[in-house]
This record gives structure tokens, sequence and C-alpha cells, in this order.
């Protein structure tokens, strides 16, 4: 019988009764070893030569050409997962510039499952975003080495996934009956084990999950109370009270008040809205029209787009509207890019795409990073009035609110009409109170008679 060795050769074995120190490797590729003893390599040319022998160069059609075909079930191989590459690991994805670990919040596979490629097989929790861990192979999911909770960086290895039979044998009941005979090689396999160079796999070690901190003087470590239920808390919602926090000890914050009659806006809105849908294929609706007003707000008012940075104040020469958005894991913040350069139509459809996204957790760092003014709407939940945080690193930050009908005088008349409060908080160090009034009666003028737009008035 015909056997095949795939090893690189080394010095100290024997092959039937010749030390291997008296071969000369000619080259590093497959040996074919014949019954009678002679050695042949399989492909290329390359050759052993062996001591008071003569060289062997026959090619590979030509042993091929002579070897006498055996039943599959007597054929044995030995598969060596550092070549096959049989399994393969799934790692915790880069996760942005700004993120350097996240939660490994749960797994939605199980191990046995079967996996496609690119399919989620996890989701790892950031301040930011939920992440999905995605199969780098198809197959079945062998274990995971890791467990929900635990601290993940980029690079972490979560799971081991078995590739779909990629040079796997698959063997019948009738071939497992056939017995397979000894060989020259099992031989020398079994009694006399060769030394194979392999190159050792050394894994990252996992870092230590770390320990949580302890409750300082200011957060006393209340004991739980009876029908009171204590949980961690998720580390977006940690983010959020951070940031929040954090933006509350840096600005010097102020909020100014208006208020707006809606009366053009919603006449607008119900006047066109079939057109609009028609040839948009999209709403109308009234956050695109508060969009466009603050738009017009900042060109006047460019300080309110800019920042402070260290001892100077960074002038931005773009528009990236935040919208704060609601989900039930927390508040999120995308960025409508370039909105100076948006007609109503395009603003509403990027806010429908970003809205849908963040509901369903799909939204990408890129798609939240950024951003030089925020627009908050409390109104849908039906707050009447405000104060919103500004939303770091930006200076300023529009609340909208909910639509009252209230009694109000035009024209000398008392009639009902439908008014929203805004408010405006900035950052007292580089907006002055002129400043922030003249941007929030601008919003106010623009979106009483949205004519002024067109007009540039």
């Amino acid at each position: 019988m015909l056997g095949l060795i795939r090893r690189r050769v080394a010095s100290s074995p024997s092959i039937l009764g010749q030390s291997l120190s008296s071969i000369r490797p000619i080259a590093n590729k497959e040996i074919l070893l014949q019954p009678g003893g002679e050695l042949c390599t399989v492909r290329n040319y390359s050759r052993l030569i062996l001591a008071g022998s003569s060289p062997c160069i026959r090619t590979t059609r030509d042993v091929v050409g002579s070897v006498k075909p055996e039943p599959i079930g007597q054929m044995w191989s030995m598969r060596f997962s550092s070549e096959t590459g049989d399994l393969v690991d799934a790692v915790v994805p880069f996760m942005g510039e700004s993120i350097t670990d996240g939660i490994l919040a749960t797994f939605l596979k199980k191990p046995g499952d079967w996996v496609e490629l690119d399919e989620p097989i996890a989701q790892i929790e950031t301040d930011k975003v939920t992440i999905d861990v995605a199969s780098p192979e198809s197959g079945v999911i062998e274990k995971f080495v890791a467990n929900e909770g635990d601290t993940v960086e980029p690079g972490t290895k979560i799971a081991v996934i078995l590739k779909s039979g990629e040079g796997v044998s698959h063997v019948g009941p009738s071939e497992k009956a056939v017995p397979q005979p000894s060989s020259p090689v099992e031989t020398i396999d079994k009694n006399q084990p060769s030394k194979v160079e392999t190159t050792p796999v050394t894994e990252k070690p996992k870092a230590p999950s770390p320990l949580p901190p302890k409750p300082s003087a200011q957060e006393p470590q209340l004991p739980t109370k009876e029908r009171e239920r204590r949980i961690p808390m998720t580390t977006l919602r940690k983010r959020i009270a951070k940031r929040l926090k954090d933006s509350q000890n840096t600005y010097a914050m102020l909020t100014t008040f208006n208020e707006v009659d809606m009366t053009n806006l919603m006449k607008l809105r119900s006047d066109f809205k079939d057109a609009f849908v028609e040839k948009h294929g999209v709403k109308l609706g009234l956050m695109s029209g508060f969009i466009k007003a603050a738009v017009n707000g900042l060109q006047n008012q460019p300080a309110i787009n800019a920042v402070i940075d260290g001892d100077d104040i960074v002038y931005r020469d773009y528009i990236d509207i935040s919208v704060a958005v609601g989900t039930p894991k927390g508040l999120v913040v995308p960025v409508i890019r370039n909105a100076d350069k948006m007609n109503f139509a395009e603003i509403d459809k990027e806010i429908n795409a970003l809205a849908k996204k963040a509901t369903e957790g799909r939204l990408s760092i890129d798609e939240m990073a950024g951003g030089s003014f925020t627009i908050s709407n409390g109104g849908v939940y039906g707050s009447l009035i405000s104060t919103p945080i500004i939303n770091p690193p930006q200076s300023a930050i529009l609340g909208m609110h909910s639509i009252v009908n209230r009694p109000m005088v035009v024209g000398g008349e008392i009639v009902p009409r439908p008014m929203m409060y805004i408010a405006l908080t900035y950052d007292h160090r580089l907006i002055d109170g002129r400043e922030a009034v003249y941007f929030l009666r601008r919003v106010k003028d623009v979106v009483e008679d949205p004519r002024r737009l067109l007009l540039d008035v």
C-alpha cells in the first residue's frame, strides 16, 4: 500500500532502518514512500537522496500513473487544523475610533447551531451603539469561549466555528467495515514517532473582566429593600449619564425660551401633504421645517455653530444637525450631514431612515459621530416645556415641545392658536444672550412664516 506523508524531514527518526541523518533534503515537499523502500516526491521534481542510493527524480505524472487505485475505505489521511483551517475564530470587530471596549450583551446562537457567513452570532453593547459579531465562515458553532456580561475589546475571541465540511471525509457504514491494513508509515508513526516541526499557536490571553468600581462617598451602596430590584446599568445608560454630567460640569449653560405659532406651518403641511407624498414618496413632517429654520438661524449666528477648544474657538463652515431619538435602550443622537444643502424632502427621508435604524438598533458609529448642533423634540412624549442639556462637544441645543391650543391675541381679537414653546440651551462662555435670543427669534419667524426661506428675509 502506498502512504503519503506530509511533514518536514527531521534529523532524528529513522525510516526503514536508514537514519534520516544521511538524507539530504533537496526541497521541503511531499514524499511518496513505495513498498520497495524507494523515496520519491510527488510534485515539482523535488527529491531526497539517500546515502548509497541513486536519486529518484520521477515526476508526479509518472508516479501517479504507477499507483494502483485502492478502495476508498482503505485510504487513510491525517488532517492538521493549522493547514486545513477547519476551525476558525469569531472575534469582536473594530467598533470605532472612540470605542475601546464593550459588554458582551447576548448570544444570538447556541453551540451546535448552523450559521451562515456574516450571520450575527452575538451582540456587543457599547456606550454608543449595539454591534453585531458576525460569523467569519459558514459552519457549526463548536463552542463559546466568552460569557455574557464579559467586557471585550476589538479582536477578542468569543466563539469557535467549525467550517462547513471543507476537506472533511464522510465515511459511510460500509466503509467503516473495511479493515485497514497496516502500512510501513503507520508502523513508523506508532513505534518511532518522528519530530514534526510545528508552529506553536499562541492565543492572546483573555483580558480579565474589570472589577466593579467600589461605591464612592457620593454614591452610597444602599441595601436592597423588600419589593426592590437591583440591576446593573447598561453600558449605553452609563455613557449617557457620564456625558450629561460632564456637560453640566463643563459648560456655563443658560436657557432662553420663546413660543411659536404653528398655524402657517401646519397649514402648509396640510395643503401639500398629498402632492408631497406623491412626488417624493415621504410624508412632510414638522421636524424638517424646524431643521430648515435652525439652519437659517445658524447661518445668521455662526457662533452658535462653533465650539470652544482649549483657548481657541472653532468655527464650523458646515452644518450637521444631530437629532435626538429615544429608543428602548436609551437616547441616541444620529446626525443629518450637510443639512444646509438639503431640501425638505431630503431631510424627511433622512430623518425616517435614521429613526428606523435607531429603533432597530442598527445605527453605525459613523452615523452618530460629529454633529454641530442638536434638536430634541420632547413634544412627541407630551412635554410642554423643558431645559435641554447640551450634547458635547457642541455649544447649543434646541428643544421642541408639544403643540397646545391656547388663547392668543391676533389682530386685537382673542383666538385659539396651536402654540409651541421652544427653548435654546447654550454655552454662555461662547455665546452671548444677544446671539442666543436672535437665533431663537429667527427660528420663530421662519416657522411662523415659511415664505421667509424663499425670499431670504
